[in-house]
């Protein structure tokens, strides 16, 4: 096998096992799927996915990061339809907290993300997500839209207070009844940042 072709196998196979553990860990969760089930559904080993992903843990950093991309891109392209640069960072931050109430999002990325990675702010596409609000942030201050502050410090707060935001909605007995006082505290306090 030549080395391109060889290649190509390796991200076929990476694929599929990410395709299969974010079916499994979303019907199933974390601790219950099993590895030897996910790999068989695929047609792969173990090796292939400790080859990949070095272990589960690995594997779930890996589907995490895939779905957080996907979180992140939503929320943009929510941002994108505002009137202004304002507006479009609350409505990345809402649409972000909203994709709480999706069971996939809620499972894999807000419960058993955390227990199993640590500190989501932490993720590396955590950090893609606040480098792209810092962005919108200094050109706000720059604008004089926002207060003139440290822009890392408002940036950490907002993307904190979206991602705090859809933790709790996760967490909770009844996601849709939480969803609204979520949002409407993080415009709230979105709304004292104004100049």
């Amino acid at each position: 096998m030549n080395a391109k072709r060889r290649i190509e196998t390796m991200e076929e196979n990476r694929a599929k096992l990410i395709a299969a553990a974010r079916r499994a860990f979303a019907e199933q969760g974390y601790a219950a799927a099993s590895m030897d089930d996910l790999t068989a559904e695929v047609g792969l080993t173990r090796g292939a996915l400790y080859h990949n992903f070095g272990n589960k843990r690995g594997l779930l950093a890996a589907v995490v990061a895939q779905i957080d991309t996907e979180m992140a891109l939503q929320a943009q392209e929510a941002g994108a339809h505002a009137a202004n640069d304002w507006e479009g960072l609350l409505a990345e931050g809402e649409a972000y907290i909203r994709m709480a109430l999706d069971p996939e999002v809620q499972r894999i990325v807000l419960l058993d993300g955390p227990a199993v990675l640590g500190d989501p702010s932490q993720w590396p596409s955590q950090n893609a997500c606040l480098q792209a609000t810092r962005t919108i942030v200094e050109r706000l201050i720059a604008e004089g839209i926002l207060k003139p502050m440290d822009p890392e410090a408002v940036s950490r707060l907002m993307n904190g207070a979206a991602l705090n935001a859809a933790l709790w909605i996760a967490a909770s007995e009844d996601p849709e009844e939480v969803l609204p006082k979520a949002i409407e505290a993080f415009r709230s306090m979105a709304t004292g940042l104004l100049a």
